[in-house]
């Protein structure tokens, strides 16, 4: 089984606007609520793609029970922590480049101790999805007690976040970690030009701790270095980009399904670029279709 954890997940309320004038009125010429939220975007490609997962994490208020009937019209698990007080934050996104994000509801202690019950379903070989920021009202630390916690279980942990947060957990050896180019330079306060001084730096995060690191560097690709010490490369297929959010969600979603199936590193790199690729192609998250229509090899051979 395949676990997501959203610690703060939101509606996206995401509205197109052709020329939009501060202090004017503005009519939008399109608009649409999705769930959001970096975990659930993970759960609905995979469930897209046929995978199972039960997606964890904190809802709260009308707008929670909204994002949970979402995420199970688009086929997913949900197994949330329902908060007393406040409400699931609303992002308000416009024209896709302008964006403001809600502050979230207060996460308890009580509620913490709550997610760490659920986590303890969490059995040998499942993989286990950490990602997105933090909230204020959750510990600093929480992604490091989490995989404290979990160290013994032999359980694979994909962790994609940024700067101190990637780097405290390192030392507990995640089975995925997925960093973009830009991220990777400011973990390292660095500015990485080429090909192999990404590489550099990639390996640096394995020596760390990492066990595979797959750095996405949108139009130019991937780069993953596997624990077996190859460096596999692909470039994503033509397209125009519509929007990017998400496109590294579904980049994951795609990586695990092409390595659940397939049990091979560059198949999986494979269906991650094309996952993340479709999504970047669309005004959310991709379909199998869409995804499907984007690999080089025939899908049966992704277990599709």
């Amino acid at each position: 089984m395949i676990y997501t954890v959203t610690f703060n997940p939101s509606l996206d309320y995401v509205v197109q606007i052709e020329n939009l004038t501060l202090g004017e009125v503005n009519r939008t010429s399109c608009e649409a609520i999705y769930p959001g939220g970096k975990g659930n975007n993970v759960s609905v490609v995979l469930a897209n793609l046929g995978m199972k997962s039960r997606a964890l994490g904190f809802i709260a208020g009308f707008t929670g029970d909204a994002l949970e009937k979402m995420l199970t019209d688009f086929g997913c698990t949900t197994d949330f922590i329902r908060l007393k007080e406040g409400m699931t934050r609303i992002n308000v996104k416009i024209n896709a480049s302008e964006e403001s994000n809600g502050q979230g509801p207060e996460i308890t202690a009580e509620a913490i101790r709550e997610l760490f019950e659920k986590l303890e379903q969490i059995q040998e070989g499942d993989i286990l999805v950490l990602a997105g920021s933090i909230p204020n009202t959750l510990p600093e630390d929480i992604y490091e007690r989490i995989m404290e916690r979990l160290a013994e279980r032999k359980i694979h942990i994909v962790v994609d976040a940024t700067k101190d947060l990637l780097l405290n957990v390192l030392k507990y050896h995640p089975f995925l970690i997925k960093p973009n180019n830009h991220e990777l330079e400011e973990l390292f306060g660095v500015t990485l030009k080429q090909e192999e001084d990404i590489i550099v730096y990639a390996r640096k995060l394995q020596e760390m701790g990492a066990v595979n690191v797959l750095i996405s560097m949108a139009g130019d690709g991937a780069l993953l270095l596997t624990e077996d010490g190859k460096v596999y490369r692909k470039m994503p297929p033509k397209g125009n980009v519509v929007n990017s959010v998400g496109a590294g969600d579904s980049m994951v979603a795609g990586f695990l399904t092409g390595y659940l199936n397939t049990n091979n590193y560059e198949k999986a790199l494979q269906l991650g670029i094309a996952a993340g690729s479709a999504s970047a192609f669309l005004s959310w998250l991709a379909g199998k279709d869409e995804i499907v229509k984007l690999l080089q090899q025939p899908p049966e051979e992704y277990g599709l």
